[in-house]
């Protein structure tokens, strides 16, 4: 059979792709119509479940490049050795619209990066920002619907946004970003990306660091307004990072970290795992420890950017996870995620699949047996398919890349501790100092016309919010409601 002949998917040469088999000329289809059948089955199948956040993304692969050995906190194997290189991949994304959402939504935008180490996937599942509306997984449902249509009319309603927001004051920080010209990004290439989490490095002698990532972008940050959004296409961001990297204007951004030690994050002002809060430069530093650069676009859309699956839970030897709870419960719902959208056996998807040999006593479920030979994969065959055993030759563990204990509170009880008391309007009101005078009717005027839509108590408890974050933040928004 020649080289090219077009085959059906069980590899059947196919004679004739334009015509259906009929009753004559003119006749009624028959049953017999195999090719037919596959093709339509197949086509209505196309689709798998929409992500319910992150729906719309563009993603593209690149070198992350270190400059700085971090041997004296972490065992992390590709961040050992200064000048290493690791394959990278990055899927940028807006939040909290659908596949048939715009690139120029105000709306925070994903920033997931997943590193394809010798030791494993990493991935940092982060956004643009560095803080995010919660700090309690148990209210992440309900705000995400709060943030999407309206379940009768299916359009987006401020109304529902502010009446989330009056509700949870812990929200007040990263609103104030999402509102100022922060909110609409020109391009992908054009935008900071952080891993907004608290998570965790350990060397080789046991130590625990407390860490976050910063990715800061050489392209310099860029922004629209509201208007100048309504005029661009909606697929123009998309646009922007392919062609960028198609002409070899490759987008590139610096890494660096800010660490605490344990000692150091007793004494922290406030919590360290706090999602809603950053930490102060001046308090943790920010340490450069090397570039990246995006130079290589997917070559199938579905295939490999629709089909990644970051996991928080991705993890390699010598980092970890924090007390943080919204992170702790990623570390289930990602993975949950994929299983539901993907299968179980997502990981043998080549974007997916690690770039050093998988061992394991995982077997079975759909798509089994599907890992590219390519990256030292295997589907196991028969070989034995439990653990222990008495095999020398099987998997087992290796104590040699085991975590210390994770730190908790001395005296710690099990229960529902609230937050409420949590100060969550000082940092909302030093962002708002650091604007300038433009930046800050931006801001306000953004605010006023979303919440002009809700309902006087709404409007009442949001104003006394930012009275306690700034007092000329308030008035602004009072004087323009």
């Amino acid at each position: 059979m020649s080289d090219n002949t077009l085959t059906t998917s069980a590899g059947c040469p196919v004679a004739d792709d334009n015509n259906s088999v009929s009753v004559g000329k003119r006749g009624p289809l028959t049953f017999d119509n195999y090719q037919l059948f596959e093709k339509l089955a197949h086509f209505n199948r196309e689709r798998i479940p929409e992500r319910v956040v992150h729906a719309r993304g563009t993603g593209a692969y690149g070198t992350f490049t270190l400059s700085k050995s971090l041997s004296d906190y972490t065992i992390a194997d590709f961040l050992q050795t200064a000048g290493s290189e690791t394959e990278i991949f990055l899927r940028f994304s807006t939040v909290g619209g659908g596949q048939d959402s715009s690139d120029y939504a105000r709306d925070p935008r994903g920033f997931a990066l997943r590193f394809y180490t010798e030791e494993g996937n990493y991935d940092v599942v982060g956004n643009n920002t560095p803080v995010f509306f919660l700090n309690d997984p148990q209210k992440f449902p309900d705000f995400v619907h709060s943030q999407k249509k309206h379940p009768m009319s299916n359009v987006p309603s401020a109304a529902h946004v502010y009446e989330y927001w009056a509700n949870h004051p812990q929200s007040l920080h990263q609103m104030t970003i999402l509102m100022s010209d922060r909110g609409i990004p020109f391009s992908w290439r054009h935008i900071h990306g952080f891993g907004s989490h608290t998570f965790s490095f350990y060397n080789a002698i046991g130590q625990r660091y407390w860490m976050k990532w910063h990715f800061i972008t050489n392209q310099g940050i860029k922004t629209l307004t509201d208007e100048e959004a309504s005029k661009m296409s909606p697929f123009g961001a998309q646009q922007d990072l392919v062609e960028s990297i198609e002409k070899g204007d490759y987008p590139s951004w610096t890494v660096k970290l800010q660490i605490l030690s344990e000692d150091q994050a007793k004494e922290f002002p406030h919590n360290p795992f706090d999602l809603t809060k950053v930490w102060p430069y001046e308090l943790a530093p920010l340490m450069e420890i090397g570039q990246f650069e995006l130079n290589r676009n997917v070559q199938n859309y579905f295939a490999e950017t629709e089909q990644v699956a970051f996991a928080p839970s991705n993890f390699v030897p010598g980092i970890g996870a924090s007390p943080d709870k919204m992170l702790q419960a990623r570390l289930l719902a990602y993975q949950d995620a994929h299983r539901y959208r993907l299968g179980v056996n997502h990981n043998h998807i080549p974007v997916n699949t690690p770039r050093c040999p998988v061992l394991n006593y995982q077997r079975d479920g759909a798509m089994a047996g599907a890992c590219p030979v390519q990256h030292g994969q295997s589907s196991h065959g028969g070989e034995v398919n439990f653990f222990p055993n008495d095999r020398d030759e099987s998997p087992k563990p290796n104590a040699n890349y085991l975590e210390p204990p994770m730190p908790v509170e001395q005296d710690a009880w099990i229960g529902r501790h609230g937050q409420d008391h949590e100060d969550y309007y000082s940092q909302a009101g030093d962002l708002f100092r650091i604007m300038s005078g433009q930046q800050q009717q931006a801001l306000t005027s953004t605010i006023a016309g979303g919440l002009s839509q809700a309902t006087k108590s709404v409007q009442l408890r949001m104003l006394s919010y930012l009275e306690r974050a700034d007092v000329n933040y308030a008035k602004l928004v009072r004087e323009k409601l």
